[in-house]
C-alpha cells in the first residue's frame, strides 16, 4: 500500500488564512471527483470560515470528558472505517485530551498516511519544535503545543500563507480572527507589528530552507557543480587613499546583492606609518561607512608590509568573513615587479576567502616604492647583493676585453670605486664591503703590477683600495640612516594619525571612554582593554571595559599603563612593545579626559535633576495655591450662608448648601492625598506590601469613588489570575485612571464610555481601561503621565494633573508599568500591567 501524501499550509500567526486555503483546496479536489471528508477542522467562530464547511462531509468527532468539560477530537477509528481519498486536520499541533490513543494530533495523521489515506493539515511556525524559543523570545509567549519539524519536512507539499502583518492587525481589529474581548490584549502583545514582521521572517526563511533542502538534493542527483551562495559577512579594506571612496561604496553593492549580508570596513594602519590618511579622509570614510550601513573598523600592524596583511586577515577571520574587498594598487608596473603587493599576498593566503579586486581612477599611478619593515626593504638588499657581486665582475671584464687599451689604471680604479657606491646606494653596509673587497682583489690581481698577483709594489695601489673601501662603507652608512630616519619619521605620521583618530573618539559622539577602549583593543590587536581605579577602601574596580572582562587588578594584566594615581588602562591578550607602550601612555591621557568628561556631564545630569525638582516644586506650590482656593473658598461660602441666622433658608437650599461643602471636601481630599503621594514616590518612602489580589474585587472597590461610575463597564474573564500587588494602592492606581478616562473619555451617552478588560500575557497580568474619546498623539504619551500636566483641559476645577502621574509611580513601586496605547477605532487605552501571584499564594 503506498503511504499517503500530507499537504501542510504554514502561517506565520493565527488569522493569517490557513484555515481558509485547507478548505478551499478541499472544494478545488472535490469539485475535481475526489472523495474528501473533514476529519476535524476549527473555524473558532470566523464565519467566512466556516461557511466554506457547507457542501463537504463532515465526521463526527470523538468526545472526551476531562476535568468536568467534554473536549471534541478527532475520531480516528471513524476515518479509518471511512477510507476517504483525502482528509482535513486542523491544527496539525494540537495535544490530543488524556486518553486518546495519542497524546499528539500529528501522530495520529501519521496513522492515516500509514492507511494511504491523503492528509490537508495546517500549522503556525511558532509550533515548529525548533523555533519555540526563537519566538518566545520575540512575543514573550511560551508555546505549549509543538510538531517536531521532521514531521513537517517529510510533508509532500508546503505551502506558505501568507497575508501583511498590517491586514493581519486590521483582521483582527474587525473581528475576524479573536472574540472582541480579545482584540486589545491581542493587538498590544503579541498582534504587535514588530512581532508579526519577526514572524513572518521567520516562516519566510524556513519554507526557504525547505525550498533549498531540495534544491540541493536535486542538484546531488544531477550532479550540478554550481555554487548557491547563502548569508554572507563581507569586509573592505580601506587605505584612506583616494580609491576608498569608490571601494566602499563598490563592496555595499556587493554586500546588498549578497542577500542579508554584514558589511565591515577596516582602515588598515601600519606601525610604520606607510601612507597615513588624513583625519579629514577617514572621518568621510567613518562616515560613509555609516549612510551605506557598514560598520567602522581600525585595525594595526607592528611594522611593514607583512604586519598590513597579518592584521587585515585576523581581521576578516575574526568577522568569519565570506567575501574581502579590496582596491587595485595605486603603484606603478615597475614597482609591482619588485613586489607584488600586499593585494596579491591577500589573494594567495586567503583560503577559502572570497576575494574581490576593485579597479579605481588613481590604480597604478602611484610614482612610490613601497616602504620596507627594516631599514631597507628585502628587494632592494637582493638587488644591492647581487650588484656587489656583478658590478665589480663587469669593470673587470669591460676593462680587459673592451676597453683595455683606452683607459688607465686610475680609471679602472674609479670605475671600481662607482661599482662600490652603487653597490652602498642599493644594498647598504652588507653588499657595499662585499663590492669594495671584491672591486679590491680584483684591481690588485687584474691591473697593478706585479699582475696576477694580490701584492702591490707602490702604496697608492693600497691607498686606493682603503680609499675604495672607506667610501662604500661610509656611503652605505648615510643610505642606512637615511632609510631609518624615513621609518622613524613614517612611525611617527602613523602615530599622529591613530593619535588624531584616538582624540576625535573622545570629543565626539556619546560613550566615549568604552569607544576609545574598544579602538585601543583593535588597535593594538589586545583581547581585552579596561580602565581600573582604585577606590578609598584600595580595592581596585573597572571604570569601563572592552573585551572579556579578566583583569581585576593591573598586577594581572599583560599591559600596564599608569594614568596617574590610583588609575589604571590596562590590557589583556599580549605584551605590547617600547613603542605601543609609549603611544598607550598617551591614550591614557585621553581616557583621562573621556572620564573626566563623563563624570562633568553626570555632574551636570545631577544638577538638571535638581533643577527640575526646584521647577517642579515651584509648580507645586503655584498648583497648590490655585487648586485649593476654589474648594476652600466653596466651603467657607457655603458654611457662611449656613451659619447666618438672617438668611432665611429652606430645607432644599440648607440640603444643596451642604453637598456643596461635602463635595469641595472631598475634592481637598483628593487633591491633598494625591499631594501626599507625590510627595513620597518623590522621597522613595513608599512601600508596598505586596500580597496576591484579583483585578476584578479592587476594580469594584476604586468604582464606589468615581463619579459617574455608571459610565463605566467591567469585562474581566473568569479565569483572569491574581497579580501580586498592594490591595490600597492598586485601588489607589485603579481610581485615578478610570477617574481619567471618564472625565476625558467622551460624552454621557446610552452606551458605556469606559470598558475594563483584563487578560493574562507570559508572567504579567494587564488591566486594560479603554474609552472611545478622541484619543491622545503619540507625541504626548509621556505627557499623560507627567506631574502638572492636563491635556486638553483647562479647567483649573479638574485638579492638580497629579492623578496619572501618581499612578504611575505607584504602579512602578509595585513592579509594574503603566502605559498607554491607542483604542482600535478611536480612543486612548490606559495599561496597567503587574506580575501575576504565584499559583496557591492567596490564603
Amino acid at each position: 500500500m503506498n503511504r499517503g501524501e500530507l499537504r501542510i499550509h504554514l502561517g506565520a500567526a493565527p488569522g493569517v488564512g490557513k484555515t481558509f486555503a485547507m478548505l478551499a483546496e478541499a472544494h478545488r479536489r472535490r469539485d475535481r471527483g475526489t472523495d474528501v471528508v473533514v476529519g476535524v477542522v476549527e473555524a473558532h467562530g470566523r464565519e467566512r470560515t466556516a461557511a466554506l464547511l457547507e457542501g463537504l462531509e463532515v465526521l463526527p468527532r470523538r468526545r472526551v470528558e476531562h476535568a468536568g468539560t467534554v473536549l471534541a477530537e478527532l475520531d480516528l477509528d471513524a476515518v479509518l472505517a471511512r477510507r476517504p481519498q483525502v482528509v482535513l486536520v486542523d491544527e496539525l499541533a494540537h495535544t490530543n485530551a488524556p486518553g486518546s490513543r495519542h497524546a499528539k494530533r500529528w501522530q495520529d495523521v501519521e496513522i492515516l498516511l500509514d492507511a494511504g489515506i491523503d492528509v490537508l493539515s495546517t500549522v503556525n511556525v511558532q509550533h515548529l519544535e525548533s523555533l519555540g524559543d526563537v519566538v518566545h523570545t520575540i512575543t514573550g509567549a511560551r508555546q505549549r503545543e509543538t510538531v517536531p519539524d521532521e514531521v513537517v519536512r517529510r510533508a509532500g507539499q508546503l505551502e506558505l500563507v501568507d497575508i501583511t502583518p498590517e491586514a493581519l492587525r486590521r483582521r483582527l481589529a474587525h473581528g475576524n480572527v479573536y472574540p472582541a474581548a480579545q482584540v486589545d490584549a491581542a493587538l498590544a502583545h503579541y498582534f504587535r507589528l514588530p512581532n508579526l514582521i519577526a514572524l513572518r521572517e521567520l516562516a519566510l526563511r524556513w519554507v526557504a530552507d525547505e525550498v533549498d533542502v531540495a534544491l540541493r538534493r536535486h542538484r546531488a542527483q544531477e550532479k550540478v557543480t554550481d555554487v548557491w551562495e547563502t548569508r554572507e559577512r563581507v569586509v573592505v579594506a580601506l587605505t584612506g587613499g583616494p580609491e576608498s571612496e569608490t571601494v566602499l561604496r563598490r563592496a555595499a553593492r556587493i554586500a546588498k546583492r549578497a542577500g542579508p549580508a554584514d558589511l565591515h570596513a577596516v582602515h588598515v594602519l601600519r606601525g610604520d606609518g606607510l601612507a597615513p590618511a588624513t583625519p579629514a579622509s577617514v572621518d568621510r570614510l567613518r562616515t560613509l561607512a555609516a549612510d551605506v550601513g557598514a560598520t567602522f573598523h581600525t585595525a594595526v600592524g607592528d611594522g611593514g608590509a607583512d604586519s598590513v596583511l597579518g592584521a587585515l586577515l585576523d581581521f576578516v577571520r575574526g568577522v568569519n568573513a565570506t567575501q574581502l574587498v579590496l582596491g587595485t594598487s595605486r603603484r606603478t608596473r615597475l614597482a609591482r615587479l619588485f613586489d607584488p603587493g600586499i593585494a596579491a599576498r591577500v589573494v594567495q593566503e586567503s583560503g577559502p576567502i572570497d576575494v574581490h579586486m576593485v579597479t579605481h581612477d588613481a590604480a597604478g599611478r602611484a610614482l612610490r616604492l613601497p616602504v620596507p619593515r627594516g631599514a631597507l626593504p628585502p628587494y632592494r638588499a637582493a638587488a644591492g647583493w647581487l650588484l656587489a657581486l656583478l658590478g665589480p665582475c663587469v669593470v673587470t671584464v669591460a676593462g680587459l676585453l673592451v676597453v683595455v687599451d683606452r683607459i688607465d689604471v686610475t680609471t679602472d680604479a674609479m670605475l671600481y670605486l662607482l661599482a662600490t657606491v652603487l653597490a652602498a646606494l642599493v644594498g647598504g653596509l652588507g653588499p657595499a664591503l662585499l663590492a669594495a673587497v671584491l672591486g679590491g682583489v680584483l684591481l690588485s690581481w687584474f691591473h697593478y703590477l706585479p699582475l696576477y698577483s694580490l701584492a702591490m709594489e707602490s702604496i697608492g695601489n693600497v691607498v686606493s683600495i682603503v680609499t675604495m673601501l672607506l667610501v662604500g662603507v661610509l656611503v652605505a652608512l648615510v643610505v642606512d640612516r637615511a632609510a631609518r630616519r624615513a621609518e622613524q619619521a613614517a612611525r611617527a605620521r602613523a602615530e599622529a594619525a591613530l593619535l588624531a583618530s584616538f582624540a576625535r573618539t573622545v570629543l565626539t559622539g556619546d560613550e566615549p571612554l568604552p569607544r576609545l577602549l574598544t579602538q585601543v583593543r583593535e588597535v593594538f590587536g589586545l583581547r581585552g582593554t579596561a580602565l581600573l581605579e582604585r577606590g578609598p577602601d584600595l580595592f581596585w574596580s573597572a571604570v569601563a571595559v572592552s573585551g572579556p572582562d579578566e583583569c581585576a587588578r593591573p598586577e594581572l594584566a599583560d599591559v600596564d599603563v599608569v594614568v596617574e594615581e590610583g588609575l589604571h588602562l590596562v590590557g589583556t591578550g599580549r605584551a605590547l612593545p617600547a613603542s605601543d607602550r609609549r603611544l598607550l601612555e598617551t591614550v591614557g591621557g585621553q581616557a583621562l579626559l573621556a572620564l573626566r568628561g563623563e563624570r562633568a556631564a553626570a555632574g551636570a545630569a545631577a544638577a538638571e535633576r535638581r533643577a527640575a525638582v526646584n521647577e517642579t516644586r515651584g509648580a507645586l506650590l503655584s498648583a497648590v495655591g490655585h487648586d485649593l482656593r476654589s474648594p476652600l473658598t466653596s466651603i467657607k461660602a457655603a458654611t457662611g450662608s449656613l451659619r447666618d441666622p438672617s438668611l432665611p433658608l429652606s430645607s432644599a437650599d440648607r440640603a444643596e448648601l451642604l453637598a456643596t461643602v461635602e463635595e469641595s471636601a472631598d475634592r481637598l481630599t483628593g487633591l491633598v492625598e494625591n499631594l501626599l503621594d507625590s510627595s513620597r514616590l518623590a522621597a522613595g518612602a513608599v512601600t508596598p506590601l505586596l500580597a496576591p489580589v484579583g483585578y476584578g474585587e479592587v476594580a469594584a472597590t476604586a468604582l464606589l469613588g468615581v463619579e459617574c461610575a455608571e459610565r463605566v463597564q467591567i469585562e474581566f474573564c473568569e479565569d483572569v489570575p491574581d497579580v501580586l500587588a498592594d490591595a490600597g494602592l492598586l485601588e489607589r492606581v485603579v481610581a485615578n485612571v478610570i477617574d481619567n478616562a471618564v472625565r476625558h473619555g467622551g460624552a454621557p451617552g446610552p452606551d458605556p464610555d469606559v470598558v475594563l478588560r483584563a487578560s493574562a500575557h507570559a508572567d504579567r497580568v494587564e488591566l486594560r481601561v479603554v474609552d472611545r474619546g478622541p484619543g491622545v498623539p503619540h507625541r504626548r504619551w509621556d505627557d499623560l503621565f507627567a506631574a502638572f500636566q492636563r491635556l486638553g483641559d483647562r479647567d483649573a476645577a479638574a485638579g492638580l494633573g497629579l492623578g496619572l502621574s501618581v499612578a504611575r509611580g505607584l504602579t512602578a513601586a509595585m513592579h509594574g508599568e503603566l502605559t498607554a496605547e491607542d483604542t482600535p477605532g478611536g480612543g486612548l487605552t490606559v495599561v496597567v500591567s503587574l506580575p501575576v501571584a504565584p499559583a496557591g499564594a492567596r490564603r
